[in-house]
């Protein structure tokens, strides 16, 4: 087909975040019916979440049945998943497996990917750990939180499964849910399952179970 003057060539648009989320949804739903592999979905998602225009996006799922098309130029409306959906917040390159405060602070919020295992560590420093805006590597992920004489906070959506399991010895190890918070029970089927166990010592490490859309932390 031939350009018409004045028009950009689709492929060099930019691509927005709705466009490598909605790919790397068809990618999850690819991998569930048996056409791709584990590797090849993680190989796959690597270059989509690195990609820059739609052009770099077409080739990803070019070899795979029944997907849309990417946005034209004209910008035809496309039906999008939501961004939140549980089943697009599984996958990417796991970001760093370690959190260590000593006599120090650290902070890990907005879009980062949660590694199948992350450890967390405070000893006379605070962590906190926001996953509001994150991704998780795998549908399970296991915070390990260790805080001797020191403090890790946790924020998590009420938009996906936790489990917490720590021990307190002289020291609090607790899970606290704001009331406008939706119910365990709540949560969309295939959702991610965060577990969070490990050990305050004379610390405090603390769970908070928020709703996604509200920025405030518990009182």
């Amino acid at each position: 087909m031939t350009e018409q003057p004045g028009v950009p060539d689709p492929k060099q648009l930019r691509a927005s975040d709705a466009d490598r989320e909605r790919v790397a949804q068809l990618l999850h739903s690819a991998m569930g019916e048996g056409r791709i592999t584990m590797s090849e979905l993680e190989e796959r998602l690597s270059t989509v979440y690195a990609a820059k225009t739609l052009g770099e996006l077409d080739p990803v799922v070019a070899d795979l049945p029944g997907t849309l098309t990417l946005p034209t130029a004209q910008h035809l409306p496309v039906q999008q998943p939501q961004p939140n959906l549980p089943e697009t917040r599984i996958g990417g390159t796991p970001g760093s497996a370690t959190s260590v405060a000593i006599m120090s602070g650290v902070t890990r919020k907005g879009r980062w990917v949660v590694p199948r295992q992350h450890n967390s560590v405070a000893f006379w420093g605070g962590v906190e750990l926001d996953l509001r805006d994150a991704r998780f590597a795998e549908k399970h992920c296991t915070i390990t939180a260790v805080a001797i004489m020191g403090g890790i906070d946790i924020t998590v959506p009420d938009d996906i499964h936790v489990e917490v399991t720590g021990i307190g010895v002289m020291g609090a190890f607790e899970t606290k849910t704001k009331k406008s918070a939706a119910d365990e029970d709540a949560v969309p089927p295939g959702a991610p399952v965060l577990r969070v166990n490990g050990l305050a010592f004379w610390g405090g490490v603390e769970v908070r179970r928020v709703p996604r859309t509200t920025k405030k932390q518990i009182e």
